[in-house]
C-alpha cells in the first residue's frame, strides 16, 4: 500500500509538498507514470506530487529563486520515494525477461548491471526525503535545457562531469550543478 500525500504532509516528521513551498516548479513525477525504466507505475506513487523534508525544500527554494533570476524554472522528476517503491525496483531487477524499457533507459547495460553500478539502489537516499531528481526549464521557451542525456538514462553520459557532450550541454549541467552545490 502506498503513502497518501495527506499522510505525509500531516506527519509531524517534517515533510512538505514541494509545490506549497515553491509554486513555480513544474512536476513530472515519472514513477507515477509508466514512462520510466520499469515501464509500470511504481508502487507507492499514489499521487503525482513532489515531497521533501522541510529542510531540503527550503534549500531547494533558494535554488529555485536563484534559477528564476537567471530565467529558469525547476522541473522535478522525483523526490521522496517510499520504501515499497524501492522494493518494486528490486523485484523488477529479479525479472530477467522484463527488458521492454531497455532501449530508452539502459541501452548499453544489462539489467543486473544497474544495481552493480549503483544506478538503481536497494536502499535509496530518496526514501529519506532529502534527494531530488530535477532539470531546468527555460522560462522563455518552456522547454527543458539540453543536458546531453534524458532523465534516468543509466549511462556514464548522465554523470555530471561527462565530457562526451557538446559544450552547451555541459554548460547547462554546470548552471544547475553549481547553484545546487552552493545551497
Amino acid at each position: 500500500m502506498g503513502t497518501r500525500i495527506t499522510d505525509i504532509t500531516k506527519d509531524p516528521s517534517g515533510f512538505v509538498l514541494l509545490s506549497d513551498m515553491i509554486p513555480s516548479i513544474v512536476q513530472e513525477i515519472r514513477y507515477f507514470s509508466t514512462y520510466n525504466f520499469v515501464g509500470d507505475r511504481i508502487d507507492g506513487y499514489e499521487e503525482p506530487c513532489a515531497i521533501l523534508t522541510k529542510e531540503a525544500a527550503r534549500a531547494l527554494k533558494t535554488v529555485s529563486n536563484e534559477m528564476l533570476v537567471q530565467g529558469y524554472r525547476l522541473k522535478i522528476f522525483d523526490t521522496y520515494r517510499p520504501a515499497c517503491a524501492v522494493k518494486h525496483f528490486v523485484l523488477w531487477g529479479i525479472e530477467d525477461q522484463d527488458i521492454r524499457m531497455k532501449p530508452y533507459f539502459y541501452p548499453d547495460l544489462e539489467k543486473q548491471e544497474l544495481f552493480l553500478k549503483g544506478y538503481v539502489a536497494k536502499k535509496s537516499s530518496h526514501s529519506r526525503g532529502s534527494t531530488v531528481d530535477l532539470t531546468l526549464l527555460d522560462m522563455k521557451t518552456g522547454k527543458e535545457l539540453d543536458m546531453g542525456s534524458p532523465f534516468d538514462l543509466f549511462s556514464e553520459k548522465s554523470h555530471p562531469d561527462f565530457r562526451g557532450i557538446t559544450e552547451e550541454q555541459y554548460e547547462n549541467r554546470m548552471i544547475l550543478r553549481n547553484v545546487m552545490l552552493r545551497n
